[in-house]
């Protein structure tokens, strides 16, 4: 399997799509009132999460940062983020397969970044 070059974009246009979903992610899962329920679709919400997650890592990794700094940033806000819910937000409550999910989406993310980066491309 060959590595495929991200399409032609600029470093700034790679910066914004990280802000743009990291600020995504943050809102989503920080906000005093969790999504909508899925349209009685199960388990939407993991989805979501994994969708999420998977973004800013990717993101972050076409930006060049280490796999292991984004992975480990990453999930200690999925931890936090559950134990915010848990704790602090009345309506919306923790769930460790909300975490799992995240987990997952931080490890496609990752590996999605490293398949679409060839090494010429990196901007390191």
């Amino acid at each position: 399997m060959g590595v495929i070059a991200i399409p032609p974009g600029s470093l700034r246009m790679r910066w914004i799509l990280f802000v743009c979903a990291g600020i995504v992610q943050l809102i989503a899962l920080y906000s005093p009132s969790g999504p909508s329920a899925g349209a009685g679709i199960p388990h939407l919400d993991k989805a979501g999460h994994f969708a999420m997650f998977a973004a800013v890592a990717l993101t972050a990794g076409w930006l060049g940062f280490r796999p292991w700094l984004i992975a480990a940033a990453l999930l200690i806000n999925a931890a936090i983020s559950e134990i915010w819910q848990g704790l602090f937000l009345p309506h919306r409550s923790g769930d460790p397969v909300d975490f799992l999910a995240d987990a997952a989406g931080i490890a496609a993310g990752l590996a999605l970044a490293r398949w679409t980066i060839s090494p010429s491309r990196s901007p390191k």
